[in-house]
Order: C-alpha cells, then sequence, then structure tokens
C-alpha cells in the first residue's frame, strides 16, 4: 500500500511540474522573492528542518503546520502552501525624505529587525508580512520625525527607535510578527542646514572658550587678591608681635634702669653718710659742672650762663648748700614721724620698786 502511494505521489509531482507554469517575480523587491520562493512539493515523507514552520492545506482550506522533523502528508490532498522562517530576519528599510517640526526636509533611512510568532497569523494575515512592516516602518518613521526639530533628531535617536518600534508592534500583532528593533542609520541633511549646523557649532565652541577664558581671569584675580590679604595679614600679624617684642623689651629696660638707679642712689646715700662723705660730693659735683661746661655751644648755638660761670668754687659751695638744706629737712621729717615719750612717764620709771613685805 506505501509503494502504491509513493508511486501515485511521484507520478503527480512529475504531472504537476509539467502542467504549473513559471510564476513570474520579476515585478518583485528582494525583500518579497524571499516570500515567494519555490516551496518544497508533497513527497509524502517530509522533513521539515529547525526554525521553519511549513503551512499546509488541505483541498484548499487550512490543515495544520508542520514540525521540525519527520512529517506524512496524503498526497494530491495535502499541499504545502506557505514556509515561514522562525529566524530573526533582517530588513533594510529604503531611504526616504521626511519633514522635521522646523520644516527641515531629511533623507533618512534604516533597519529592521523582527521575527515571525505566529506561522498561521503570517501566512493568512496579510499578503506580504515583509513589505507591510516596511511600509509601516517608513510611515511611522515620517510621523515621528514631524513630532521633533532638527536638533532633537540628533540626540534622541534612541526615543525615536523606541516609538517606532512600538508603534510597529500596535499594527503588527495581527498579522503575527513582532518587531525586535529598529535603528536608523544614516540622516542626511540638506548641503546649506550643514553649514548653518556647521556655523552654530562653531560659535558654540567659540562661546565657551571665551566664557571658560574669562572664568581663567577671574579664578586669577580671584587668587591674586587672596594672596595680598593674606600677605597683608601675615604683615599685621608680624608688625604686632614686633611692637609687642619692642613694649616687652622697652618696659624691661625701663625696670633695669630703675633698678639700677634705685641701687645707685642707695650706694650714693651709704657712701655720704660715711665719712669725709661730703667731700667726696663737693668733688663729684664739681666734676660734673666741669664736665657740663665742656659740652656748651656743641647742640645748639643759643647758651645760658650763670653770672659767677667762672667761680667753680662758689658752684660747688652753693651745690653743698643745697644739698645740705635738702638734708635737714629730711631730717626734720623724720623727727616728727618718731613719738616723744613724755617727762612724766620717764620720772615714773626712774621710781625704784617698793620693798617686798
Amino acid at each position: 500500500m506505501l509503494q502504491t502511494l509513493c508511486r501515485t505521489g511521484g507520478s503527480v509531482l512529475k504531472h504537476s511540474q509539467r502542467t504549473v507554469p513559471t510564476v513570474p517575480v520579476l515585478w518583485a523587491t528582494q525583500a518579497q522573492q524571499r516570500w515567494v520562493s519555490s516551496l518544497p512539493m508533497n513527497t509524502v515523507v517530509l522533513f521539515v528542518p529547525q526554525q521553519e514552520s511549513w503551512v499546509v492545506e488541505r483541498m484548499g482550506r487550512f490543515h495544520r503546520i508542520l514540525e521540525p522533523g519527520l512529517n506524512f502528508l496524503i498526497p494530491i490532498l495535502d499541499k504545502i502552501r506557505y514556509v515561514q522562517s522562525l529566524k530573526e530576519i533582517v530588513i533594510d528599510v529604503p531611504e526616504q525624505s521626511a519633514v522635521s517640526l522646523d520644516n527641515v526636509t531629511l533623507q533618512i533611512d534604516g533597519v529592521l529587525y523582527l521575527r515571525i510568532l505566529d506561522p498561521f497569523k503570517a501566512s493568512y494575515g496579510v499578503e506580504d508580512p515583509e513589505y507591510a512592516v516596511t511600509q509601516l516602518a517608513q510611515t511611522t518613521m515620517r510621523s515621528e520625525l514631524g513630532k521633533l526639530i532638527l536638533d532633537k533628531v540628533f540626540r534622541e535617536r534612541e526615543t525615536l527607535n523606541t516609538n517606532i518600534v512600538h508603534s510597529i508592534n500596535q499594527a503588527s500583532d495581527d498579522w503575527g510578527i513582532r518587531c525586535l528593533r529598529y535603528e536608523i542609520k544614516n540622516i542626511h541633511v540638506p548641503p546649506r542646514v550643514k553649514e548653518s549646523m556647521q556655523m552654530q557649532v562653531e560659535a558654540e565652541r567659540k562661546k565657551r572658550a571665551t566664557v571658560l577664558e574669562s572664568e581663567g581671569h577671574k579664578e586669577a584675580a580671584i587668587n591674586v587678591a587672596e594672596g595680598r590679604k593674606q600677605a597683608q595679614i601675615l604683615a599685621s600679624e608680624g608688625q604686632k608681635a614686633e611692637q609687642i617684642n619692642n613694649a616687652a623689651g622697652e618696659a624691661n629696660a625701663v625696670l633695669a634702669k630703675a633698678e639700677a638707679k634705685s641701687k645707685a642712689i642707695r650706694l650714693l646715700s651709704e657712701a655720704l653718710a660715711e665719712q669725709n662723705g661730703n667731700a667726696a660730693a663737693s668733688l663729684s659735683v664739681a666734676e660734673q659742672y666741669v664736665s657740663a661746661f665742656s659740652k656748651l655751644a656743641k647742640e645748639s648755638n643759643t647758651i645760658l650762663l650763670p653770672s659767677n660761670s667762672g667761680d667753680i668754687s662758689g658752684m660747688v659751695t652753693q651745690a653743698m648748700a643745697i644739698y645740705g638744706s635738702l638734708a635737714k629737712q629730711s631730717s626734720n621729717k623724720i623727727e616728727r614721724v618718731t613719738p616723744v615719750t613724755p617727762e612724766w612717764a620717764m620720772e615714773k620709771s626712774e621710781d625704784p620698786a617698793p620693798p617686798a613685805q
């Protein structure tokens, strides 16, 4: 029985090959020729390759889809009507013109990546799925470009690709096709627009350079002013420390001079209290008098002299008289401060004590 069926199927296959005319495909594009390629014939025993689905019709109606591997068909009644590839398909979207939101004409093309998810819908839902998806991609691209200005077209290519894929998937659900991604390849602008864009870029770069240069000058001026400020602060602190040190040194010098002078006065008073102290004082006064006369008319032209400037002994006698009067005054002050014992107290103290009984 199987041999009979194989012979009958072979004869039918030969007859169909002789009687079926060749389908002209000269009008179809490269994308369409992929879909109208030669279909496998019914040889009863069929081997379906991996990642392919064969749509079988029985007596003109859809019967089933052959899965990869070994399959059996009935000759004459069953016919392989469509062969769908389940691999990812790459389609070149032809270059087309589109007008942006700011009325700039662009020439743009792209690449479309899609995959057939449902062979039944891809076979009976649309006549040429690849051609339909390509046209849908072009119209969607024009509509999306019309929503953007020229500057945003270059900056938002990722958003534009995502919007195109979303729009294609909404329309291609009934075709059993899923658009995986869409990529824009080239965007061509008119020459004049390109020149104006180049000028804009150059102006923007010059602006940035000017701004950076001005910021550099500003930072330099700030740094110089800050340096001067710090220098003045440090100089004032140095002057302050110097003045404090000078004041401390002067105070210490004044104290040292005062202590030295007090010691000198103390020694002088002790020397004057000794024997022949007045003679030593007279000699010191005479030496100072002669030294003072030796310095006259050296620092100024105006000189005031006493009437008896040549009488050195008289000057010494006068100086000693002044010293003597000052000494008497100081001794009188000391006597006034010393308490005086009354006479009755002294007489009472001289009386003998009464004898003891």
